[in-house]
């Protein structure tokens, strides 16, 4: 079976020596020496002021709309996990769709102010597979509004952008450091804020709001990230550029085999330094999507969805809220991610590109969609 991904497990043996520390200490949760390595280590090569580890990548969005005190609506993408959505409704925040730009898949920065009202707090933007939001833009509308950015920052460990990480925009940005990415902690994962008040109340927010012994100074829920997640992360790390040039080196495979197709791609980025998270193709309609992912899956290969359905089509969302966003409901009807990881030899990559039917080249998205 070929799955879309494949979690990378490195030697057991590197695994148990980062494990060592925890037996040695008897502490395996609470912020222990492992947990503090692996952040600051993460800081240090990111370059990064403030980040919090916490046990999971939808925590990470829920604490930062949480710390940052945001009520009311939150404009935000139709186009991401589902989760993106889920964390606004969660805390009890409106999400307002904004349709996406055609070439990067994030949210189209154009529409933003036509959805902007008295009730915005905050744009929620996903740097889809990675491919970084227009930051510049989004920031611009911030500031002129005085509304709070987070970006879902789960697709893009290790992205540079313009020579910059692509975490270091925004008040905050959420990371997942779940088994499917590239960097993992098995479960797990960090946000990064400017701020030095907000990441103080994040530190606080994910252990109960407390401090010391007796000292609860702030509402909070348990979201830490425990010493036996933190020591996957610290034996995973040293491979992680080398997880990153094979994931580069198979999507190069991909792009040689799929340079006769009728597929589309995102178009380039200048100055992105990418990280190969993932590897999509947008078929000419919904029909010939299925047929294909039909094809691959009865022969034991099975690419994602990724990502369906549109958001603004939840059947739970109130009915005011599924406003149309016909770009992002376009592409998630005809997307399909393909089989990307670590050990996926070229002939398996030779053999989808075959089943996929090369026949004509495969160019950037830069006109309109055509219909479902």
């Amino acid at each position: 079976m070929i799955p879309v991904t494949r979690c990378y497990l490195p030697p057991l043996a590197d695994y148990l020596s980062q494990l060592k520390p925890v037996w040695e200490s008897g502490q395996i949760t609470n912020n222990g020496v492992i947990c503090r390595q692996l952040r600051e280590l993460l800081k240090a090569h990111f370059g990064l002021p403030h980040l919090e580890l916490v046990a999971n990548g939808t925590l990470a969005l829920q604490l930062a709309i949480k710390a940052l005190g945001l009520k009311g609506e939150i404009i935000t993408t139709p186009y991401s996990y589902v989760a993106t959505t889920h964390a606004i409704l969660w805390e009890g925040c409106d999400p307002v769709f904004v349709d996406i730009d055609e070439k990067n898949f994030g949210i189209d920065p154009g529409l933003i102010e036509a959805a902007i009202t008295e009730r915005t707090a905050a744009i929620l933007a996903t740097h889809v597979y990675g491919y970084p939001c227009d930051v510049k833009a989004i920031q611009a509308i911030a500031e002129k509004y005085r509304l709070r950015v987070i970006y879902d920052a789960a697709h893009a460990f290790g992205v540079k952008f313009m020579g910059q990480s692509l975490l270091d925009h925004g008040d905050c940005s959420a990371l997942s450091f779940h088994a499917t990415k590239l960097f993992h902690t098995a479960e797990g994962g960090a946000i990064v804020c400017r701020d030095e008040t907000i990441a103080r109340r994040i530190s606080l927010m994910k252990k109960f709001g407390h401090l010391g012994e007796d000292e609860y100074l702030d509402i909070g829920i348990n979201a830490k990230m425990s010493e036996l997640h933190a020591a996957m992360g610290l034996a995973v790390w040293p491979q992680v550029g080398e997880i990153i040039a094979a994931r580069r080196e198979v999507s190069s495979w991909y792009d040689e085999g799929l340079a006769g197709s009728e597929l589309r791609r995102p178009g380039e980025i200048a100055g992105l330094e990418y990280n190969y998270a993932y590897y999509p193709v947008v078929f000419p309609d919904h029909g010939s999507m299925m047929r294909a992912r039909q094809a691959l899956m009865e022969r034991d290969i099975f690419p994602r969805r990724y990502f369906s359905p549109a958001l603004n089509t939840l059947p739970f969302l109130k009915p005011e809220r599924q406003r149309p966003c016909p770009v992002a409901e376009s592409i998630a009807a005809r997307v399909l991610s393909l089989p990307l990881f670590p050990g996926l030899d070229k002939n398996t990559v030779e053999g989808i590109c075959g089943l996929l039917g090369a026949r004509q080249k495969t160019v950037p998205f830069n006109g309109p969609f055509v219909g479902i």
